[in-house]
């Protein structure tokens, strides 16, 4: 039992090692770019082995999206979450995304900017996995949003899925630009939005203060 415990064991440290160097690779060169060969040169191990991790390329595809979400989520969901439910949590959820971007969590900026931009005219297991992400983050922002109306933080008669979409549009376009630039003036030009819009959507006397 000992020998079956440990062998599961160093599986599973070396499924996080390949799983940290294909998130890596993704966000900056796609999901099409991970290959058992390459992952197994670069981290030094055998292509046997890493393909019994996976079995396909499309389950290592598959499971390097699932991996960014779990990063995506301890980075950027959880800690937005100690926030009392309101226009702070909302700011909170906005601020800490576009720190991730800005800090280069994945070295190519949001992951799944660049993969939904790979995959979002193709079909199969990938492209859907990839949507499923991105309704769920399109969704939490809609219902951190609708939180803030319900305690009347924000308009009752705020247009939620208008307001989700433009904060989204904002972090999205400010991620981009940075990437592309490689400068971080984008970050500060998205704050300065995000505030300006959420003030507009503020319920009369609820302090929003100005971007920075």
């Amino acid at each position: 039992m000992t020998r079956i415990d440990g062998r599961v064991e160093r599986g599973n440290r070396t499924r996080q090692l390949v799983l940290r160097r294909t998130v890596d690779i993704a966000s900056v060169e796609g999901l099409e770019a991970l290959s058992v060969g390459r992952l197994a040169s670069e981290l030094q191990l055998s292509k046997s082995g890493v393909f019994a991790l996976f079995g396909s390329k499309q389950e290592l595809q598959l499971a390097t999206v699932r991996e960014a979400g779990r990063i995506f989520a301890e980075r950027v969901i959880r800690p937005a979450d100690q926030v009392p439910a309101g226009i702070g949590r909302v700011r909170q959820l906005c601020e800490l995304w576009l720190e991730y971007s800005r800090g280069r969590v994945f070295p190519g900026g949001c992951f799944f900017y660049g993969v939904i931009a790979e995959f979002d005219a193709r079909s199969g297991p990938v492209h859907d996995a990839v949507v499923s992400a991105h309704r769920a983050w399109t969704s939490l922002m809609e219902r951190t949003i609708d939180e803030a109306r319900a305690v009347g933080e924000l308009h009752a008669g705020s247009d939620v899925p208008q307001l989700a979409f433009e904060l989204v549009a904002l972090m999205e376009a400010a991620n981009a630009v940075s990437v592309l630039l490689d400068e971080e003036t984008a970050y500060r030009r998205a704050r300065v939005g995000i505030a300006d819009r959420l003030r507009n959507a503020a319920a009369d006397g609820v302090p929003v203060p100005r971007g920075v």
